[in-house]
């Protein structure tokens, strides 16, 4: 059954130009889906029909998987079996009649302003890699950009004269987002008196580079990010999506309109930015019963 597999991850990576992240989520779900149906006794794709893919959806239920995990094992596993039936591999979709799990509706964890500017005024940028440090995590907040996104930037994307940066996110989509004053002050610094320290033969063009020289990747920025938190003293647990959040949910409490932040944050669809209103209204309620006499 991995050929299968293989050949779809590969469309994905080629035709749909999904991330690597992406594909890995996908491979790992079709592979336990294999592995299970394999004990017991399916060893083709031809032999799982509807009411196999609904038992191996309820043993992993058992197993403890919460309900959005099951969510996106589902659509893992809808899109590989249109991708065979397509590919003419099947004749028929089993996996068309299942239901996803309803899932509540949980709200993105988000910084306040206070907390966000306590992190980045703790990094003193004359110490060794301050500058770059300052850099990523400014970038973050005033761009909202993801993890791929910041580990994959490069100096022929961005221009700090006119504020500006290209990003290519999801889909292999290209959008163009604003860079903050402080980010582009930090970026300034960082590009003229760090950098250049950092680059080694196998350098490229990534503007974020590793002490080694090599691009970053996404597990050591997640862990500057996490270690730059620690040392400012929040006790909470800070990784770059909450950046990304608070972003999203400052601009939306000062103002801004939900169709900019949504294409700023590279969203297909309105309704992946809907949740943040959802979030400023969380924020309005706080503030009602703790000041209201009658709330």
């Amino acid at each position: 059954m991995a050929p299968e597999i293989d050949s779809f991850i590969l469309f994905l990576a080629t035709e749909r130009g999904l991330s690597s992240a992406y594909q890995l989520s996908v491979r790992r779900s079709l592979e336990t889906l294999a592995d299970w149906a394999a004990n017991e006794g399916a060893t083709t794709w031809q032999a799982i029909d509807t009411r196999c893919l609904q038992e191996f959806l309820s043993r992993q239920k058992q197993r403890g998987l919460e309900a959005s995990s099951l969510r996106i094992a589902i659509v893992h596993i809808r899109i590989f079996f249109r991708f065979l039936v397509h590919r003419d591999f099947l004749s028929e979709d089993p996996s068309e009649p299942l239901l996803s799990p309803r899932t509540g509706s949980s709200l993105p964890e988000t910084l306040q302003v206070s907390q966000v500017v306590q992190i980045l005024d703790s990094i003193d940028t004359s110490k060794p890699l301050g500058r770059r440090d300052l850099a990523i995590l400014e970038l973050f907040y005033s761009s909202g950009l993801r993890l791929a996104e910041v580990c994959s930037i490069r100096l022929e994307t961005l221009d700090l004269d006119d504020g500006f940066l290209r990003v290519t996110g999801k889909g292999n989509k290209t959008r163009i987002v604003p860079v903050g004053g402080r980010a582009s002050t930090a970026l300034k610094d960082y590009l003229q008196n760090e950098r250049s320290n950092l680059i080694k033969s196998r350098s490229s063009s990534e503007i974020f580079l590793s002490v080694r020289g090599g691009p970053l990747s996404p597990d050591r920025v997640r862990q500057i990010v996490k270690q730059r938190a620690s040392q400012a003293g929040l006790s909470q647990k800070i990784y770059p999506h909450l950046l990304r959040h608070s972003f999203a949910t400052h601009l939306l409490q000062n103002g801004a309109d939900l169709r900019v932040i949504q294409e700023l944050l590279g969203h297909a669809d309105i309704s992946t930015t809907q949740i943040y209103t959802h979030v400023d209204e969380q924020r309005l309620r706080k503030v009602h019963r703790a000041y209201h006499p009658r709330a």
